[in-house]
């Protein structure tokens, strides 16, 4: 198979959770350490930190990443979803796995991998771990997907656990309630393995504090920084930023060489380091027009918060989400001085964007439905002057399609 035969190989013929849902939700983590097995075991070949919790993840990961870079690590990153393109899914010093890298595994393992029924996810997981053994990374930032506890990368034995936050999202399958999600994310922590929490929470401090004792390890919160910049814009990364410090002065209590100079440094060159996108992303200045990968309510509240300090004559919204969420609540959280672009994402999860927009009109949000998101899109810049703004959100996979 070529690259593109195998990459509709892992998109189409394997189960996937963005695009199905709960029917790609497995029940327990079997397949990924028989898989594992079978390739020799390598995520024991390699450093690493393991990342968990329903917002910031992705930025935390991102920024350890640039941070451990910039003292000349070589430094493995798998995150997940991809935006654009499979292979920022697994990277190391910032530059995507090759094709050759994809092909040459899935034809290597393809035949038994498909005896053992791996799914799209633990497949992925395999060809992130084999690369970072075979490439010898100095230490690889693990992003899980799903949950912690039943996620395929919970195989791993870090250097440290992060948990960024705990909040209502996939409640459908990790639980209707932040003790239910907390004890799920929690999974991750292992024994005498200390465990960095990016906010601390009432309902979840009791379950963390009992997981650790439980484990034997450390529990460490996440303190406050202001000296830190960051080149991510989006004013939620503040506490991604106190997350991201305490788990490096953690690391540095490990011997791990990690400058001052190298924080500040790989902090304003995030995106330069890991191209990181879709996180508060200006795509046009005039009109301003924005993107950001917000997506449940915390993630939704935090965009709404800052919007409110922006100035422009007139909001634009494109929206666009999936078929699991709370869509009522989220809809409730949106500003009602805007004119929406409700539209619906290229996957089959996408939810309908006729039923959108009546969910919005019944609480208040004003607008027409679009069949794409690409023409959302082209009919907002139609209608907005060069002092308005446009903001694009709420799927992942609605800004993908844009930026």
């Amino acid at each position: 198979m070529d690259y593109q035969a195998t990459l509709e190989y892992l998109l189409s013929k394997l189960p996937m959770y963005q695009r199905e849902g709960a029917a790609a939700y497995k029940k327990d983590i079997g397949n990924i350490i028989a898989a594992s097995k079978k390739l020799g075991n390598p995520e024991e070949k390699f450093k690493s930190i393991h990342i968990a919790g329903t917002n910031g993840k992705g930025s935390v990961a991102h920024m350890i990443a640039s941070i451990m870079q910039e003292n000349g690590y070589k430094v493995g990153l798998y995150t997940s979803p991809h935006l654009k393109d499979f292979r920022e899914r697994i990277k190391i010093n910032g530059e995507m796995i090759s094709k050759k890298d994809i092909v040459s595994f899935v034809k290597n393992n393809k035949v038994i991998f498909d005896r053992m029924r791996l799914s799209f996810f633990e497949f992925t997981v395999a060809i992130a771990f084999d690369l970072f053994a075979k490439e010898n990374v100095d230490i690889a930032v693990i992003e899980t997907g799903l949950g912690g506890r039943l996620d395929s990368t919970n195989i791993i034995n870090p250097e440290l656990s992060v948990i960024t936050n705990i909040g209502l999202d996939h409640t459908n399958l990790l639980g209707n309630s932040l003790e239910e999600i907390c004890l799920e994310k929690a999974g991750i922590i292992k024994h005498n393995i200390p465990v960095i929490i990016g906010k601390k929470q009432k309902e979840t401090t009791r379950i963390f504090k009992e997981a650790c004792k439980k484990r034997n390890t450390t529990l460490v919160y996440s303190k406050a920084e202001t000296k830190y910049k960051t080149d991510l814009l989006g004013e939620y990364q503040q506490e991604n930023i106190e997350t991201t410090i305490t788990t490096i002065k953690e690391l540095q209590k490990k011997n791990w060489n990690i400058t001052e100079v190298n924080i500040k440094k790989g902090l304003l060159r995030v995106v330069k380091n890991t191209s990181l996108s879709g996180r508060w992303q200006i795509l046009n200045n005039s009109p301003l027009i924005i993107c950001d990968t917000g997506h449940n309510e915390d993630g939704i509240r935090a965009i709404t918060k800052q919007l409110k300090k922006l100035q422009y004559k007139k909001l634009h919204f494109v929206y666009g989400t999936v078929n699991d969420k709370n869509v009522e609540k989220i809809l409730s959280i949106l500003p009602k001085d805007a004119k929406y672009y409700f539209c619906r994402a290229n996957v089959q999860r996408g939810l309908n964007e006729n039923l959108l927009r009546s969910l919005g009109n019944q609480i208040g949000l004003e607008g027409e439905s679009y069949s794409t998101v690409g023409k959302a899109l082209e009919s907002a810049k139609d209608n907005a002057n060069k002092n308005d703004l446009i903001f694009i959100a709420g799927s992942i996979f609605v800004v993908a399609e844009v930026v």
